[in-house]
């Protein structure tokens, strides 16, 4: 076998990683891109004499770049790809028996662990790329540790990264830690300003234009989708030179000797393989790339990057009920990177497309604490244990939810463990709603149909009109599919979606074409089985008004075309933080059919159920299906053992504004979510709203017993209920790290204000104070164990804010000398010093006569 290329910068690191895994079966390896780690590691490991023979299976999290690497790494051994190293993407294998490294996507490695927990044949599992931080790849680290602890002590994990807080990984894992050179020239940074009221591809056509005429070398223009890089390219198209013909015209421009190409996922493998090689002699390339281009792959030439400051990344979307991919400001470890870029074969350029105001956050948050975790936790249902060591534990009230959902789909038996059908949904390798509703296809028509309605769910919609019917969108597709094109419809988002459900009929093995007409209800009797806690009945007295399956409440726009529907199902919703939420998209269903598919849904019981008008629980006998109540008439006395369940369905029902929150609790309950966030190795629990509400037979159940009205429960029974959910050990940690007063120079003891911004984050922590009580303090007082500034509220003497400020010592040395000469003569009995570093911090006026 040849050596690694020995002019990669990690080569003389090799050694020490192989003497490393020689004595110790873990390793945390830091390597900034453009080291080598990605293709040196697993070659220089393949004959270490702990492997014996065996394969080493690398993850990656981005197709391109599981390609790229096995291509590079089977040139170094002069061998094809599927010889001695090959791949596995989703829908695409090249290995064979042969095969020795084996480099897979993050989908493919779960299922690995699943089917295979001895991993038997495999020696090695390394993480690449882990400071991307997807919640597929921390899944996968945490049950390669519990297969190591408990089946594999000689199996070797290495976790691999270019930015990330490798001192805390190393010591979350008990591992070595190594860190590698890269090699990188100086970069020149600088901030390319927008015009007033441009649009992202025109500042990015602006900032190519100029890069071409004033640097040497291939530009490298950061995107965060498809959908702007092709803006972009085509702003580029119109504004350079006419393109030559080419016949790969849809994915590329020429201007003169410039070349405009497109790097992204979703492109034929083809088409990536030429990005990736160095541009012809003479000529110079534009590459339009997502954030693949950031760590995963390397692109030859580039002396320019030009970075948008945006990336799309998944976020848990409540109204959908899916993850969607938001375009977000990327962290500030990743723009450092994508500057990188520049100065990977000489000196190089990063022009950022943001204010230099703007500040980014220090790294990315990992997908584990912000997106739905239905799959995830099936995953850990069908592994048999949640006791997992993840790098970041998932948040309670997310992972709550998720199993409630999993519940209702039928993916989870009486006992919390996977259930027949949850085995099949986890063999999709989809998100369990759509997996169930796949499964729930009675024949070959409606599992076609069924592939229609995936595909038109995930999909961004395609009609102009923005109806909520979503048989409108089905029989869109229809009418693409027959060759005639709707007005208001979209043709390439069409497209898009009939090739997505080719592919879902691929892969549920279905060779039935899908029906070109339908009945009414088809669409929501499959939808209902994805969306079982968005069924809905309407309301009796309003048209428009509806009551969903998980006991809230629901409207239609008054224009709606569903409007009058007996049943409903919603596979998109718009909550509103008070009142109804808004049905944005939702098909009918057929309550014959719903009494079929969910027989044990349909029930009827007498009991205690709170009456929102009397804001009391009444005893009642009622009809339901879920919390849909459908016939109700009165009946005896409240029963005291059901009124505790009833009065928390009503809270879930109307809120926790309904709870006596006092300002102390609120203070409390956002210290708990700040420390959370800011520490999260310390291990709280999630405490905000959407936790909370996930969480209230847990915490809030017990403080009804005996009660039979919300107004019974005080202000104390609440603080004791929610104080419950730390132990003591817990909550003195919390008055440590995040106190509610801290000591001034002055003697005095003032209250720090924390709160949490609308989506429930910690915003900075807020110490008001008057100026005079701070002399001589240097440094700005911080919380959470000196990770968190607070925010100084400095005030006059009359109690008015003067400045707001994190650096105290910057007020001090540049803003005082200014407040002090503006302060002085309207405050003359209060000190103000030339020195303030030297003057005796006071909370008091000067004594009469001074």
């Amino acid at each position: 076998m040849p050596p690694p290329t020995p002019t990669l910068p990690i080569a003389p690191l090799l050694p020490d990683i192989r003497r490393s895994l020689q004595a110790h079966p873990r390793l945390v390896l830091e390597a900034p891109p453009g080291a080598g780690k990605t293709t040196a590691v697993p070659l220089a490991l393949l004959d270490a004499p702990w492997l014996q023979g065996r394969r080493i299976v690398m993850l990656e999290p981005r197709r391109v770049a599981a390609r790229s690497a096995a291509a590079f790494m089977a040139r170094q051994l002069g061998e094809d790809v599927g010889d001695s190293v090959g791949y596995r993407i989703r829908f695409e294998s090249r290995i064979s028996a042969r095969t020795r490294i084996e480099v897979v996507t993050e989908g493919i490695l779960t299922r690995m662990l699943q089917d295979d927990p001895l991993l038997d044949g495999v020696g090695a599992l390394l993480f690449d790329e882990f400071h991307e931080r997807h919640l597929a790849a921390d899944l996968g680290l945490a049950l390669a540790l519990d297969v190591q602890a408990q089946l594999r002590e000689d199996l070797r994990l290495v976790v691999m990264s270019a930015t990330l807080d490798g001192e805390r990984l190393a010591r979350l894992l008990d591992a070595p830690r190594l860190s590698s050179a890269g090699r990188a020239f100086p970069v020149q940074v600088a901030h390319f300003p927008a015009r007033r009221d441009e649009p992202l591809e025109a500042q990015a056509r602006r900032a190519v234009e100029q890069a071409l005429q004033q640097h040497p070398g291939d530009v490298l223009v950061f995107l965060p989708g498809q959908r702007e890089i092709a803006r972009v390219q085509a702003a580029l198209q119109s504004s350079l030179e006419p393109a030559r013909s080419a016949p790969e015209a849809s994915c590329s421009a020429h201007a003169g000797d410039v070349e405009v190409l497109a790097l992204h996922g979703e492109l034929p493998v083809e088409q990536q393989s030429r990005v990736l090689q160095p541009a012809p002699a003479g000529g110079r390339r534009v590459v339009l790339a997502t954030n693949v281009a950031e760590s995963s792959v390397t692109l030859p030439g580039v002396r320019v990057v030009i970075d948008s400051g945006l990336a799309r990344e998944p976020r848990f979307d409540p109204g959908s009920g899916f993850a969607r991919l938001d375009a977000v400001a990327i962290s500030q470890a990743s723009a450092d990177q994508r500057a990188g870029r520049a100065g990977r074969v000489a000196e190089g350029w990063a022009w950022r497309l943001w204010p230099q105001s703007q500040r980014l956050e220090a790294q990315r948050r990992p997908e584990i604490a912000q997106v739905e975790l239905a799959g995830l936790a099936l995953e850990l249902a069908a592994w048999g244990s949640d006791a997992l060591r993840f790098v970041d534990p998932p948040p309670p009230g997310a992972l709550a939810a998720a199993r409630e959902l999993l519940q209702r789909l039928g993916a989870l038996s009486d006992v919390g463990g996977v259930s027949a059908s949850g085995r099949r949904m986890l063999a999709l390798g989809t998100h369990p709603r759509l997996a169930a509703m796949l499964l729930a296809a009675p024949d070959a028509r409606a599992q076609a149909l069924a592939a229609d309605l995936a595909a038109l769910v995930e999909a961004r919609d395609p009609l102009r009109s923005r109806g909520d019917a979503l048989a409108d969108r089905w029989r869109a597709l229809a009418a693409f599919r027959s060759g005639r094109m709707p007005a208001d419809a979209s043709r390439a988002a069409l497209a898009t979606i009939d090739a997505a459900a080719r592919q879902w009929r691929r892969r549920l093995g279905c060779t039935v074409a899908p029906p070109a007409t339908i009945e009414a209800h088809e669409l929501g009797d499959l939808l209902a089985h994805a969306f079982p806690d968005r069924i809905a009945a309407r309301h009796a007295t309003d048209a428009l008004r509806y009551q969903l399956a998980n006991g809230r409440m629901a409207r239609l726009f008054e224009d709606s075309a569903l409007r009058g529907e007996p049943w409903l199902v919603a596979s998109e919703l718009r909550w509103e933080p008070r009142g109804d939420a808004l049905l944005l998209r939702a098909a009918p269903v057929d309550e014959a059919r719903l009494r079929a598919d969910f027989p044990d849904r349909f029930v009827e019981r007498e009991g205690a159920v709170w009456d929102a008008q009397r804001r009391a629980l009444v005893a009642r006998r009622e009809s339901r299906f879920d919390r849909i109540v459908l016939d109700s008439c009165p009946a005896g006395r409240v029963d005291p053992e059901q009124a505790a369940q009833a009065l928390t369905d009503a809270v879930r029902e109307l809120g926790l504004d309904v709870l006596p929150w006092s300002t102390g609790l609120r203070q409390w309950q956002a210290r708990v979510v700040a420390l959370g966030h800011w520490l999260p190795q310390r291990g709280l629990p999630d405490l905000s709203d959407a936790a909370l509400l996930a969480g209230l037979d847990d915490w809030l159940r017990p403080a009804f017993a005996g009660k039979t009205r919300l107004d019974a429960l005080d202000e104390d029974a609440l603080g004791q209920a929610l104080h419950a959910c730390l132990d003591w050990s817990l909550r003195r940690e919390l008055d440590r790290l995040v106190p509610v007063r801290i000591a001034v120079p002055s003697g005095q003891e003032r209250r720090i204000d924390y709160a949490l911004d609308h989506a429930g984050a910690p915003q900075p922590p807020v110490l008001a104070v008057k100026l005079q009580e701070l002399f001589g303090l240097a440094d700005t007082p911080r919380v959470a164990d000196g990770r968190v500034p607070l925010t100084l509220h400095l005030l006059s003497p009359g109690g008015r804010p003067l400045q707001v400020t994190q650096d105290l010592r910057g007020f001090w040395d540049r803003t005082y000398p200014e407040v002090r000469k503006e302060m002085k003569g309207r405050y003359p009995r209060h000190p103000w010093p030339d020195d303030p570093w030297s003057a005796t911090a006071t909370h008091r006026a000067k004594p009469r006569g001074t």
